[in-house]
């Protein structure tokens, strides 16, 4: 008798264990959004780093850009315009997410956030839009940044 009452105490806990970690669990949103955050933000180091190469792994080979005078458009395209700014010992510029978003379906996201100069002073503000190539592989298809008003 008390080895039927031990399992069925066993058997609870497992199912109110199981409920409150499903509870806590992220949701796939949560999760995705998570997911882009970091995948932004290793986007980001690039920068830092002086990274060309590990720049032009996060585009999509049809991603538009707005940075110049006309949007680019092609991952060559824009690692083209973009060498510029790779091109010194300093970073011109660093950014990081501050609000992203991911569709329900969770394979399309927009991150946006603060663009700095060297000195940390605010100078713009970028939105990309990601795409889910394959499961944890998120590529750029579209980013625009814009000034920010003095």
């Amino acid at each position: 008798m008390r080895a039927r009452w031990i399992a069925a105490l066993a058997a609870c806990l497992l199912l109110a264990s199981c409920a409150v970690t499903g509870h806590r669990a992220l949701s796939k949103g949560e999760a995705a959004r998570r997911e882009v955050r970091a995948v932004e933000t290793a986007f980001a180091k690039t920068m830092a780093d002086r990274d060309l190469q590990a720049f032009g792994t996060f585009l999509a080979d049809e991603t538009v850009f707005f940075s110049g005078p006309k949007p680019l458009h092609g991952k060559q395209a824009v690692i083209a315009f973009w060498s510029r700014f790779y091109a010194q010992p300093t970073a011109p510029f660093a950014w990081r997410p501050e609000e992203v978003e991911v569709l329900e379906g969770g394979t399309l996201a927009l991150s946006s956030g603060p663009v700095f100069d060297p000195q940390g002073k605010l100078i713009a503000r970028f939105t990309s839009i990601w795409r889910q190539e394959s499961p944890g592989v998120w590529k750029i298809v579209f980013d625009k940044g814009s000034e920010v008003a003095p």
